[in-house]
């Protein structure tokens, strides 16, 4: 007896996934009208018929969103995660959260895995590196994709992106230093060439360059660690560098911790400034300035955002970004005491 064809095959046929193809036969809104005309010609190929009463007894659990985040490890992405499943649970989606370590290759299986299980669809702040082998499959799998805080791949119209004004941000912190007095600005950490890198720097050069001022540029990972080494080597080789805007507050607070090793306190000794403002910037002694990124509220955002796009089709703007602010606090104003 010949078996009956079922949606996997259908999947196959189309060369789509599973989810997809659900998404086909549920009427949704979601999916390109000329992936839905591929699924329905597998369909009739195949000789597929739906069941909907078994559908229906299927559909009855929750829908399920995939997150996935380049480092887990940051407090900043941490936030964003924990905010963002939040919010969807309050509407009832259940989040299916990995961590993809900076790795492309292990992006694209987690993302094969997510589409196999078929989410409904899939927020991602990007690893670098092999963009297409991530987001290839999601343009096949045809459910909606936000790209958050990093953009990789260029089909906005596919994978549209939100972020912040990291260049405003980088800008302010600069103005407020030099109104404070420092004359020789480094900007410390951030990858070379990476476009997150060039944003957050963009506004710092800018400011520099309109006071007639030297950019001092100390590039390498976002990292405490980082932080700790470029310390040693501020004091060594730039004796004369008397303030600091960090790529992240991470590496500031490496900074922070080299200096107070080599007995020199932010503040008091060296003015310094952080970017994102995560939780510790304000529980350190001495507080550290930081360009403020409301990663909570930008997750909540993202939510409201992606939930009109799976319940009512809307497909967001191609690009947002969010208002950045800084907070300055005692490393960068001096108020140690």
């Amino acid at each position: 007896m010949k078996r009956r064809p079922t949606i996997m095959d259908v999947a196959a046929r189309a060369g789509v996934s599973k989810s997809t193809v659900s998404l086909v036969l549920q009427g949704s809104k979601q999916v390109r009208a000329e992936t839905r005309d591929l699924v329905r010609q597998a369909m009739a190929e195949l000789g597929y018929v739906y069941n909907r009463a078994a559908a229906t007894l299927r559909g009855s659990s929750v829908g399920l969103v995939g997150l996935v985040i380049n480092d887990l490890r940051n407090p900043f992405f941490t936030e964003f995660a924990t905010t963002l499943q939040m919010a969807l649970a309050a509407e009832g989606y259940a989040t299916v959260i990995s961590n993809s370590d900076e790795d492309p290759a292990l992006q694209a299986k987690l993302v094969a895995s997510m589409i196999e299980h078929g989410v409904n669809a899939v927020v991602i702040s990007p690893a670098y590196g092999d963009g297409p082998a991530t987001f290839d499959q999601l343009a096949r799998a045809g459910i909606p994709v936000l790209q958050v805080l990093r953009q990789i791949d260029d089909r906005l119209d596919l994978f549209p992106f939100s972020s912040f004004d990291y260049a405003t941000g980088s800008a302010e912190a600069a103005r407020h230093l030099i109104a404070q007095g420092a004359r020789r600005i480094a900007f410390v950490g951030g990858l070379e060439g990476r476009a997150i890198t060039l944003e957050r720097m963009s506004g710092y050069l800018a400011e520099l360059d309109r006071a007639g001022l030297p950019a001092l540029q100390v590039q390498g990972r976002a990292t405490r660690a980082f932080g700790i080494e470029m310390a040693d080597h501020l004091l060594a080789d730039h004796p004369d560098c008397d303030a600091a805007i960090c790529f992240n507050d991470l590496v500031a607070l490496g900074l922070m911790a080299g200096f107070a090793r080599a007995g020199r306190q932010p503040g008091r000794d060296f003015r310094l400034v952080g970017f994102d403002d995560i939780e510790e910037c304000a529980q350190v002694w001495p507080q550290l300035s930081s360009v403020s990124c409301d990663i909570a509220d930008f997750a909540r955002e993202t939510a409201e955002t992606l939930l009109t796009w799976m319940k009512e089709g809307r497909v967001p703007a191609p690009e947002r970004r969010a208002p950045v602010h800084l907070v300055a606090r005692a490393s960068s104003l001096g108020e140690t005491e």
